[in-house]
């Protein structure tokens, strides 16, 4: 079997699915990308170069979809150079761009990655009535779905991550996706109970409460502002307790830059009020092994969204037995069940978030079975070895519906 997989970036969703098959199995995989070409732990990488987009005179409702027909077409650009290259299965990640031109090309089988299907109503796009969504992106939002719509309708198996991102999909496909999450690698993200107390060369004075906050960037979408708010509550209330914020000083999701001007979303949210910034850590980005070891040492990690796509950071706080305190939207309590593996409090309630905070903090041995019950749930049902052996099965179905 050969398997080529496509999406923008190296190795994104697909790394491990593709080490597992090449390593595992014997399958010969074919990943195309941006990324420069080469040969990865047995996988040979092609890079394919876009040749235009969206253009100010490219309707803004239709910029993405532009942009995402230039990368459909330079990924089958890339691949007809390569005759010698002939799969049995294309895997794709549908939004940044479609599969379909791949589909005059090869006569094989195809599962595209579902992850997020946008509404304009009960979404991310109407959730924050302080963030209020312009008319103009609701619009936008609807041609968002083109390229997935396309997807739905020609591939042969698709999957999403959650039962709540397949959900959203039109129940026209429900039956043609699978829920089948990414995996938690479990080696790397476990816990780590002896662990000394310190976080990079700074160590934790004895007595001091550590409450973590973890995000690529900083924007309303993933509650920055809500998180510091709620840390301005606690930390005026309690002088043992120091905040780290992982993340880049940049919007990733929404358009928080239309409501806030020219600066950035931290810079905008500092402004509104006094900070003691002695008592926050601001990391930016960290590698993978580091943040393991920062959810070791943390005595409560925050986790706040819309709804939206999920975060791998929740999932992995979970899987390293950390107690996590999480907004209580709809695709956090899918994982989430308030009191047996985790915490959960109104997005909004700033008070709420503060005075559960301050409890965990007052005894956190008292919450330790939180975080047991997330390394359990994650352990048996998310788990490399859980999901993995699910994607081979949703890629060899598909196979058997062209034989």
């Amino acid at each position: 079997m050969h398997i080529l997989f496509v999406h923008q970036n190296f190795p994104a969703q697909f790394g491990h699915i593709a080490s597992y098959l090449v390593k595992g199995h014997g399958i010969r995989c074919t990943f195309v990308s941006q990324q420069p070409p080469g040969h990865f732990d047995g996988i040979e990488r092609i890079q394919y170069h876009i040749q235009g987009g969206a253009t100010q005179q490219t309707n803004y409702c239709s910029r993405t979809f532009e942009n995402a027909v230039w990368h459909s077409y330079a990924v089958y650009e890339a691949m007809r150079a390569r005759p010698d290259l002939r799969p049995d299965l294309v895997v794709a990640h549908s939004g940044f761009l479609t599969t379909t031109f791949l589909q005059e090309l090869y006569r094989c089988s195809v599962v595209n990655y579902f992850e997020y299907y946008y509404w304009t109503v009960g979404s991310d796009m109407d959730f924050r009535p302080d963030f209020p969504c312009t008319q103009i992106n609701q619009l936008r939002a609807r041609i968002r779905n083109a390229p997935l719509l396309l997807d739905l309708d020609a591939c042969d198996l698709g999957y999403s991550p959650t039962q709540w991102q397949r959900d959203r999909l039109p129940k026209l496909y429900h039956d043609k996706v699978r829920v089948i999450f990414d995996g938690v690698d479990t080696q790397l993200w476990r816990p780590q109970p002896n662990f000394p107390r310190r976080i990079g060369n700074w160590s934790v004075p004895e007595g001091t409460r550590v409450v973590t906050y973890v995000a690529r960037g900083m924007e309303s979408l993933r509650g920055f502002d809500i998180f510091m708010r709620m840390a301005k509550v606690l930390g005026d209330r309690r002088k043992d307790v120091v905040f780290v914020v992982v993340g880049q000083d940049r919007i990733v999701y929404g358009g928080d830059n239309e409501i806030i001007g020219n600066r950035t979303f931290k810079e905008w949210v500092l402004a509104q009020d006094h900070y003691d910034l002695s008592r926050f850590h601001f990391t930016g980005l960290l590698p993978t092994n580091v943040l393991a070891e920062l959810f070791a040492v943390t005595d409560l990690h925050v986790y706040l969204t819309v709804p939206f796509v999920l975060s791998w950071s929740m999932m992995n706080a979970l899987a390293c037995g950390t107690t996590v305190l999480a907004s209580d939207t709809a695709p956090v309590r899918e994982m989430i069940e308030h009191g047996r593996n985790g915490l959960l409090v109104d997005f909004f309630d700033i008070e709420g978030l503060a005075a559960t905070a301050s409890k965990v903090l007052d005894s956190p041995a008292d919450y330790k079975h939180l975080g047991q019950a997330g390394v359990e749930m994650i352990r048996s049902r998310y788990s490399l070895e859980v999901c993995l052996p699910q994607m081979l099965r949703l890629y060899e179905d598909a196979l058997s519906q062209r034989a």
